[in-house]
């Protein structure tokens, strides 16, 4: 894990900033949510992304990061993360991640979510349920003089006694100017000492939890990451503040999965 001088403390101004931009990129991703039907191509909602994205005077993070070619990343079903919006057409049943990263003024807001189309099995309706309460889990645990481990361990303890696992291979991160900054944020309590968090950090927490198996590999596009047996894939995110009291979610939205939600 990061040592504590590697880690970033924003000045308020820079807090400041990253409201706005948390903002922004929680509205965006909110709009993009309420668009999601069956018939509409992944590519058709990047496309709305990029204009509501130039209709906020932002641009995209993921854009061209690393050689990424969407403005979010769009995963349906036992995609993971980093899906690529492209021809494939929205179909009920299906659950679809949208990931939205925003500069805005030289800041990133990031933020994702798991949205049901149409009726889903219970199943999937309990995954996305414990997913989004596993995010809210490490959220309550962001709070200054605890340790990472803490929060990282607080997503798995959640999962793991209701069956479900945690991905390992992808991660959490602090954010700022950069999108990935120190320290690595994973969904697991990782083995030796972990940074005291202190008001100022800023966490980007973001739960990827698999109904089936927590193995994964890359599809051949180089980006997309698939579960390795199939089975679908939750993922939600907010950018947290560290403060001297409560965390503060800086992209706040309603909580989407919840049992009165989802019907079960």
């Amino acid at each position: 894990m990061a040592r504590r001088h590697k880690i970033r403390i924003k000045s308020p101004k820079e807090v400041d900033k990253m409201r706005i931009a948390g903002g922004v990129a929680s509205q965006i991703l909110q709009q993009l949510a309420k668009a999601v039907e069956p018939g509409k191509t992944t590519g058709e909602i990047d496309q709305l992304a990029a204009e509501l994205m130039r209709e906020n005077e932002c641009k995209s993070a993921f854009l061209g990061y690393r050689g990424f070619p969407g403005q979010t990343c769009i995963s349906v079903n036992e995609e993971v993360v980093h899906g690529i919006g492209g021809e494939r057409r929205i179909q009920p049943g299906d659950i679809l991640k949208i990931d939205v990263g925003i500069v805005k003024n030289g800041f990133i807001g990031d933020n994702a979510t798991t949205i049901p189309v149409g009726e889903i099995p219970i199943e999937t309706k309990r995954l996305l349920k414990a997913t989004e309460e596993s995010l809210y889990a490490a959220i309550d645990q962001a709070r200054a003089g605890l340790r990472l481990a803490e929060l990282c361990g607080a997503v798995e303890a959640h999962v793991k006694p209701l069956g479900f696992t945690v991905v390992r291979e992808f991660v959490g991160h602090g954010v700022g100017r950069e999108l990935h900054e120190e320290p690595q944020v994973p969904n697991y309590r990782p083995q030796g000492k972990t940074p005291i968090l202190e008001p100022g950090m800023i966490l980007a927490i973001e739960p990827m939890v698999n109904l089936g198996t927590g193995r994964v590999r890359i599809l051949d596009d180089g980006w997309t990451v698939i579960t390795e047996d199939r089975l679908p894939s939750a993922h939600f995110e907010h950018t947290v503040l560290i403060t001297d009291g409560e965390p503060e979610l800086m992209t706040y939205r309603p909580k989407e999965a919840t049992a009165e939600i989802l019907g079960i």
